[in-house]
């Protein structure tokens, strides 16, 4: 228990570590074909103290996590993205498409996927969440929605540390070498007196 304990302590202070502040940062994609949206969700997070990276479309989100087959990639923490937030209805490809891509990637299918709308959809909203979606928000996106979603994916992260913990503690071979095994000690069923302690040899003569 007390490397276990060590152990997920050298994990959290890593995870802390990555933000001067001293609380864990996390890395928002944020995908908006609206200036004026981006500009918000920009601010929200950043207020959030999340970074923030912020794109125009779906093919630029693919572009930035090395999705969309070409060499010249733009994301260079792309595999450190934590969350993706975008927008449903954008032209050449809406977020349920930028969605299917992300889920469909071995790489980046365990990353939270928000969709933003300013339209309540029920089958639209139904269909994300079914492919996979993390949630769906309408606009305009508000603090709270914004903060809800960085304390549900620092629970995760936290967990997650607890994972790599215990996989290292499991990693950890405590068993004794074969040279440090030891066979049980066998006595005689009728010891000799000699084996008798003082007091049982004296009550014997008595």
């Amino acid at each position: 228990m007390a490397i276990t304990g060590e152990i997920f302590r050298q994990n959290l202070t890593e995870l802390l570590e990555e933000s001067p502040s001293g609380s864990p940062e996390l890395h928002v994609l944020a995908v908006d074909d609206s200036l004026v949206d981006r500009h918000v969700i920009e601010r929200l997070l950043k207020v959030s103290s999340c970074k923030v990276t912020v794109v125009e479309s779906g093919r630029r989100a693919l572009q930035y996590l090395g999705l969309d087959g070409e060499t010249g990639s733009l994301g260079l923490d792309s595999t450190k993205v934590n969350l993706i937030m975008t927008d449903y209805s954008m032209p050449g490809m809406t977020g349920y498409e930028l969605l299917k891509k992300i889920k469909e990637s071995s790489m980046f299918r365990e990353i939270p996927v928000v969709i933003m709308s300013s339209e309540n959809v029920l089958t639209r909203i139904d269909r994300c969440l079914e492919e996979g979606a993390e949630e769906f928000l309408l606009k305009p996106i508000k603090l709270s929605d914004v903060r809800r979603l960085k304390d549900f994916i620092m629970k995760g992260k936290v967990k997650e540390v607890e994972k790599k913990s215990l996989k290292r503690v499991r990693s950890i071979d405590c068993s004794p070498p074969l040279s440090a095994t030891y066979s049980p000690i066998s006595l005689p069923c009728d010891p000799s007196p000699s084996l008798l302690s003082p007091l049982s040899s004296k009550k014997a003569r008595l």
